[in-house]
C-alpha cells in the first residue's frame, strides 16, 4: 500500500514541502530514499523503539520511502514523526485519510516524546500558502507556529497523541495566539533605561542620532566608561518593531533555534553581542548545514562589537558587503542561500593598548606609535561604514552621586520615531530606503542641499581638519538626520557642526 505524508525542508529563511512517499510490499527490507542525511537515516531505530514503548511494533514488511523532491537535502531528525506516521498508515495500522490536509513534523525520543524543532515558524508559513489544513509538530513549538493566521496548529506531546488525533480517537486542542495583543503587550518592556545613565549627554545625544538615522556608530574611550553599559540600551530607544519586521526576525531565530518555547512572536529589536573571538562563519552565518550567523540574527536590531580591534581582521573584513548590501549570501557547491541582514553596527574600543590615551587624569603608557598601530588594526574600508565616532570620558563623581532626574528612554525614543517618520515620508517612492543612512549618492544629492554658510564651514573643516574624502558622504547623511531631529527642512551650519564633530577617528593626528 502506497501511502503519502507531508513534511518541510527549511531553507535559509523559507521553508519547502517535502512529500514522504511510503510504499509497504512483500519482503523484511527497509530502504529510505530521497538525499537524507545521517540523521534523517538513523530515524529508523528512534522509530523502532517509539513504536515498542507505545505497543505498537514495526511493520513486517519490505518498507521503500521516498522523499520528494529527491534533489534537495533532508537535514535533521525532526522527519521522524511524518516518517512514523507514514510507516504505520502503509501498513494499515491507522487511518491514512487525515494524512494529506496536514504537514507533520517532530523529532522522537526512543519513548515517543516529541522534541522540539527548528523552522516552525517558516513552516507554517509554507504550509498555509500550499493550502494546506493545518501543521501537527511538537507542543513546544506550538506558539511560535500558532503566529500564522488561517492554519489549524496542533502541538502534540507524544507519538501516541498524534496516533489517535489522527484517527479520530482524541482531540488536541488548537494552539490559538491572538498576534497583535501578544506582539503589542511587549513592545516596551525593557530591563534597561537611559535614566541609569550619570552624565555622557554628548554620548547619548550621538547615541540618538544615529537611532533616528540607522547609523553605524563606533565608541572610543578608556575602560570603565561605560561604552558596555550605554551600547546595551540602544535598542530602548529604537523605534518599536512593525509587524511586517517582527515577523522576519522571528524566521530567522526560528531556524537557529534561538526563540523561547513561551514566544511567539518577537517584539523587541534584537541586540547582539558576540565574543571577540567569534569566527567568520559564526558571524555572517554559513557552515556545512548553512545557519544565519550573528549579522542575521542582528536583522532590525543592534550588532554591538565590544574592543572591536581584538575582533580577528578577516572577522571583520566580512562584513564590508552586509553593511552595505543588507544582506549576505552564502554560496556553497550544492546550494546559494541568502540571509537579510539589516542591523545597526554598534563597535566600541579602547583608544590604545593601554587604554588611557587621551584620558584626562590617568597617563597613556604606550609607546611611541602603538597608538596608530592600534588604531590600524581596524581597515579603512570597514571604518568608512560607520558614520559616527564619538569620544566618552569617564564620568566624574560629582556626576555619578548627582540625584538630578535624568532623561528616560521614552522620551528619546519618542523624538527617534518623529525623525523616522519624516524620512519615511520622504522615502516613500524607494521601498528599499527606510532611513537617511540607506541613502544611495543619488538621494544624498538630492536630499542635502546645503546653503553657502553650511557649505563653507565643511569645506573649512575639510581643511583644516584634513578629514578624508570618506568622510564627506557621512557627515551630509548624518546631518540630514540631525536636521530631521530638529524638524528642519533644509540642513542648517549648526547641523553640519554636529556632524563633522562625530568624525573624530577621521582627523589628523587623532591618534598621534
Amino acid at each position: 500500500m502506497l501511502v503519502k505524508t507531508f513534511g518541510a525542508a527549511v531553507q535559509g529563511v523559507h521553508a519547502k514541502t517535502i512529500t514522504i512517499e511510503v510504499n509497504v510490499s512483500q519482503g523484511i527490507k527497509f530502504f529510505l530514499v530521497g538525499l537524507p542525511d545521517s540523521a534523517v537515516k538513523e530515524s529508523h531505530e528512534r522509530i523502532v523503539s517509539a513504536l515498542q514503548v507505545i505497543g505498537l511494533k514495526l511493520p513486517k514488511y519490505q518498507t521503500v520511502i521516498n522523499m520528494a523532491p529527491a534533489d534537495i537535502r533532508k537535514e535533521g531528525a525532526a522527519y521522524d514523526l511524518p516518517l512514523a506516521i507514514g510507516i504505520l498508515a502503509a501498513a494499515g495500522k491507522m487511518k491514512s485519510s487525515e494524512l494529506d490536509k496536514y504537514v507533520i513534523m517532530g523529532e522522537l525520543s526512543l519513548d515517543g516524546t516529541l522534541q522540539p524543532i527548528k523552522g516552525s515558524l517558516p513552516i507554517a508559513i509554507n504550509a498555509r500558502e500550499e493550502k494546506f489544513k493545518g501543521l501537527i509538530l511538537p507542543k513546544q513549538n506550538a506558539n511560535e507556529a500558532a503566529v500564522v493566521n488561517n492554519l489549524e496548529v496542533y502541538g502534540a506531546e507524544n507519538l501516541k497523541e498524534v496516533i489517535d488525533f489522527l484517527n479520530g480517537d482524541l482531540t488536541i486542542e488548537q494552539t490559538v495566539v491572538n498576534t497583535r495583543e501578544d506582539f503589542f503587550s511587549k513592545l516596551d518592556l525593557f530591563d534597561v533605561d537611559f535614566s541609569d545613565v550619570k552624565g555622557q549627554e554628548n554620548v547619548k545625544r550621538a547615541f540618538e542620532v544615529a537611532a533616528a538615522g540607522g547609523h553605524n556608530i563606533i565608541l572610543v574611550g578608556p575602560p570603565g566608561a561605560g561604552k558596555s553599559m550605554l551600547a546595551k540600551r540602544i535598542p530602548t530607544i529604537l523605534p518599536p518593531l512593525t509587524l511586517h519586521e517582527a515577523l522576519e526576525t522571528t524566521k530567522i531565530h526560528s531556524v537557529a533555534g534561538k526563540i523561547d518555547r513561551e514566544t511567539s512572536l518577537m517584539s523587541q529589536r534584537p541586540f547582539r553581542n558576540p565574543h571577540h573571538t567569534v569566527s567568520d562563519v559564526a558571524l555572517v552565518g554559513g557552515g556545512g548545514f548553512p545557519q544565519p550567523g550573528e549579522i542575521s540574527l542582528a536583522h532590525h536590531g543592534v550588532l554591538f562589537l565590544d574592543e572591536l580591534p581584538e575582533f580577528k581582521r578577516s572577522v571583520l573584513e566580512v562584513m564590508r558587503q552586509p553593511l552595505e548590501d543588507r544582506k549576505i549570501t552564502i554560496s556553497r557547491a550544492k546550494c546559494t542561500i541568502e540571509y537579510p541582514a539589516s542591523f545597526m553596527l554598534v563597535a566600541s574600543m579602547n583608544p590604545c593598548p593601554c587604554g588611557y590615551y587621551n584620558h584626562p587624569e590617568k597617563q597613556c603608557v604606550c609607546a611611541p606609535g602603538m597608538v596608530q598601530k592600534y588604531l590600524s588594526r581596524i581597515s579603512g574600508p570597514l571604518l568608512d561604514r560607520i558614520d559616527i565616532h564619538i569620544e566618552i570620558v569617564p564620568v566624574p563623581f560629582e556626576k555619578l552621586s548627582d540625584n538630578q532626574e535624568v532623561e528616560c528612554s521614552a522620551a528619546i525614543r519618542e523624538r527617534v520615531i518623529k525623525a523616522r517618520n519624516i524620512q519615511l515620508e520622504r522615502f516613500k517612492d524607494n521601498p528599499d530606503i527606510h532611513c537617511n543612512a540607506q541613502m544611495s549618492s543619488k538621494l544624498l544629492r538630492q536630499h542635502t542641499q546645503l546653503d553657502p554658510k553650511a557649505q563653507a564651514l565643511l569645506k573649512n573643516a575639510m581643511l583644516k581638519l584634513n578629514l578624508s574624502a570618506r568622510a564627506y558622504d557621512r557627515i551630509l547623511k548624518v546631518a540630514r538626520t540631525i536636521a530631521d531631529l530638529d524638524n528642519s527642512e533644509n540642513i542648517e551650519t549648526n547641523h553640519i557642526a554636529e556632524a563633522i564633530n562625530y568624525r573624530n577617528l577621521d582627523r589628523e593626528g587623532w591618534a598621534g
